[in-house]
């Protein structure tokens, strides 16, 4: 029903029952891969073998081993690979990045990941529609794949709570992690981690060269979706506000507060309405058409899963 449905409402006339098979069509240039993040690696290195530009929504993939597989394989076939975090391509977000080059000092840094469950923002702005025909067999073996890549990832023996946290990071919050690396860079290491509610909660502490941030993130009932990147100078502080991507052209906004001689100024710069994945995706163009090196590329990713694991090892402490 899935492959039906997608295909004649898209007027799609070549549809398969194996994502790989879709990577081996003659005729595509570009290949982006979508689906669930147990399957990226497998699409990912087929695409690359058949010499496909790549997209993949991130997670890139959920291990250090399949990241160096990744790399490797778009190393060898000469292809473009990009990973799909639209958070860094908003231009409110880029703006942000270049205020905050522009402090002398920061003193802090706070960012946050706090929403509702996607399905409470999904089911009241969108036609969804949800399959049952999906086989037993196919569940399993998604089922087997994520809990074999996690326990490579942080251990055999890790409790559920840890993989669920682990899941989590890889999820939702690696669209906050990943943004915090460009605005504020890599910390020098992590400080402090906690996870609670079987690990759907997650707060850790960052130590860079002359200050400290914290990340805080969680999923809840509650119907909004709080997640953004604060940054605190002497003088001024520097907020990116991101909205619900499940709701088209929500827009991301830049809050500037700032002591100017004796007053206090705030101002809010909205500069666009245009959806982050359209940004994404002309830049992408940019990327295939001319050349560009694309910002989120497999190494830039590799990074968070190495700060994901950083943050694991102190939760088990």
């Amino acid at each position: 029903m899935v492959i039906y449905r997608a295909g004649r409402g898209y007027q799609v006339d070549n549809r398969y029952t194996e994502a790989v098979q879709l990577t081996e069509q003659a005729d595509l240039d570009l290949i982006m891969v979508l689906n669930s993040d147990e399957y990226h690696t497998d699409c990912v290195l087929s695409a690359a073998k058949n010499g496909k530009d790549i997209l993949v929504e991130k997670p890139m993939c959920l291990t250090l081993s399949d990241a160096d597989a990744i790399i490797a394989a778009r190393d060898k076939y000469k292809v473009n690979i990009m990973v799909g975090y639209m958070r860094r391509y908003a231009p409110a977000f880029i703006k942000a990045v270049e205020e905050v080059k522009q402090l002398p000092k920061i003193n802090y840094a706070k960012i946050r990941g706090i929403i509702g469950q996607n399905k409470l923002f999904i089911d009241q702005s969108s036609k969804v529609y949800r399959f049952n025909d999906i086989s037993s067999a196919a569940m399993e073996d998604k089922q087997i794949r994520a809990k074999n890549m996690v326990k490579e990832a942080i251990g055999y023996e890790a409790p559920n709570d840890l993989t669920s946290a682990y899941r989590l990071l890889c999820g939702l919050s690696s669209h906050d992690l990943s943004a915090t690396r460009e605005i504020i860079g890599v910390p020098n290491r992590v400080v402090s981690a906690s996870r609670w509610n079987n690990g759907r909660f997650i707060t850790a502490t960052f130590e860079y060269d002359d200050f400290y941030a914290t990340f805080e993130t969680g999923v809840d009932h509650i119907i909004r979706f709080d997640a953004h990147i604060e940054v605190f100078g002497e003088n001024k502080q520097i907020k990116v506000q991101y909205d619900s991507p499940y709701i088209r052209h929500l827009p991301t906004k830049l809050i500037v507060a700032e002591t100017v001689g004796d007053h206090y100024e705030q101002k809010v710069c909205r500069p666009t309405f245009k959806d982050p994945y359209t940004h994404e995706f002309e830049y992408l163009y940019d990327v295939i058409t001319k050349g560009f090196t694309p910002k989120t590329t497999p190494e830039d990713f590799k990074e968070d899963l190495i700060l994901f694991n950083e943050i694991i090892k102190k939760m088990e402490h």
